[in-house]
């Protein structure tokens, strides 16, 4: 596709579809493919030649929605899953094994927090967790000689933190290894991680992409830039034959650009089966043909309520990255100049009491384990998404016990301020 706006991509990349073709994305519902021969089939199991055999490895529903992400994210190639923590998942361990070591913002969302240091220890992957603020040198300490790659997220959830992108991709590249940014948040409307030196980018689709709370969903994107044979000794999943594709070795045929994809799908998506199907992968693109249009409007609401809860005296703080009197002020000007979400963290004077006083008396908000919707939500994160940590972990990823974590939807910002008036007047 011509290098197009990104609002015109959000509408029309992805799927061009041909004379008298339909003109909205295909549903190929659809398990199985039929061929004339084994001859044409056995060419697909061996990589030598494009199409379909098995919906659990690729559907041409999902690579179309793939697709319109890559080009929304200024990659090379991508590939949808079941869920964005099925993303990360993939992306991770697709050049991580037993042995392997990651270095991590602390600053996650806890679900993945878990995911890298429980469950990925127990298949004997290590994890450092750094301070996204932590110094140049602090960073480059955690680095290991069995390190594979670095991971942070763009905004965290619910922290609020902006992650210097710029200096964790430094840091990784001079180790050798890629950076892998969770960019769910901004989306790619508000930020592309690739232009500021990030590898690979995953996405939980189920937020801002669907917009809806419709569909469960997660994307990898490959910016096609990592050089993994300068690396071979490092990534010998991609460098060297794998035998269960007739000794085929991923960066020497598929190049940087689709070494890394090719992979995923070929053997995690193989192996594990965590795809996304072609109706939920149709509904996405849905979502995606408005992304541009809504996240100015999250951004709008989410400035409103930031600002109106920073002037409230039973208010403790505000986390919102564009508020002037926030930390991450200055950073957030320099990679998210039109803003980066609906999503606002606050505390009450009060903590946990007055934190459950207030959900309960909230008429339009309504308490969700959900985040990035149409329509407002809000929860408290320590006794749902990030209730397996301690009350330490909580503070060192920046979730106090009584955080509030509140997701500005659609609906006008007069109207939502009112309805959080009221909650905080009846604390």
């Amino acid at each position: 596709m011509m290098d197009y706006s990104i609002n015109t991509k959000c509408v029309q990349a992805g799927y061009t579809p041909g004379n008298g073709e339909p003109r909205q994305i295909p549903i190929i519902q659809s398990t199985t493919y039929k061929y004339n021969t084994s001859e044409d089939m056995g060419k697909l199991f061996d990589l030598e030649a494009e199409g379909y055999f098995y919906s659990r490895l690729q559907n041409p529903t999902n690579d179309y929605v793939a697709a319109k992400i890559t080009a929304l994210e200024g990659g090379k190639a991508g590939m949808l899953t079941s869920s964005g923590q099925a993303a990360n998942f993939f992306a991770l361990f697709n050049i991580c094994e037993a042995g392997s070591h990651i270095v991590a913002s602390s600053s996650i969302y806890g679900g993945t927090y878990n995911l890298i240091s429980v469950t990925m220890k127990k298949m004997g992957v290590d994890v450092t967790f750094v301070d996204p603020d932590c110094t140049e040198e602090e960073l480059n300490a955690a680095f290991q000689e069995n390190t594979k790659v670095v991971f942070g997220e763009s905004i965290a959830n619910p922290a609020l933190t902006v992650l210097d992108i710029e200096k964790f991709a430094k840091a990784a590249h001079a180790h050798g290894v890629p950076l892998i940014v969770d960019n769910t948040f901004p989306t790619p409307v508000n930020l592309r991680p690739i232009e500021w030196g990030a590898d690979i980018v995953t996405h939980s689709t189920t937020k801002y992409m669907d917009g809806h709370g419709a569909a469960l969903g997660g994307a990898i994107i490959d910016g096609g830039n990592f050089d993994w044979m300068a690396h071979a000794d490092k990534f010998p999943g991609l460098c060297t034959p794998d035998e269960s594709y007739h000794g085929i070795t991923y960066a020497e045929k598929f190049g940087k650009e689709g070494a890394f994809i090719t992979k995923c799908t070929s053997q995690l998506m193989r192996d594990l089966g965590c795809a996304q199907s072609p109706q939920s992968a149709f509904i996405l693109n849905l979502g995606l043909e408005s992304l541009h249009v809504r996240m100015p409007r999250h951004v709008e609401n989410g400035q409103a309520v930031a600002e109106f809860l920073e002037k409230h005296d039973k208010v403790e703080f505000v986390n919102y990255p564009t508020l002037p009197s926030n930390k991450y002020y200055e950073i957030a000007k320099k990679y998210l100049p039109n803003g980066g979400c609906g999503v606002v963290s606050f505390e009450l004077k009060g903590g946990r009491e007055a934190a459950e006083k207030f959900m309960k008396n909230l008429k339009l908000a309504a308490i969700e384990t959900h985040v990035a919707d149409a329509r407002t939500c809000c929860l408290n994160p320590a006794t749902s998404t990030h209730r397996q940590m301690t009350d330490e972990q909580l503070i060192t990823a920046g979730i106090p016990a009584g955080l509030i974590r509140i997701s500005c939807g659609l609906e006008d910002k007069n109207d939502l301020i009112a309805d959080i008036a009221q909650a905080l007047d009846a604390i």
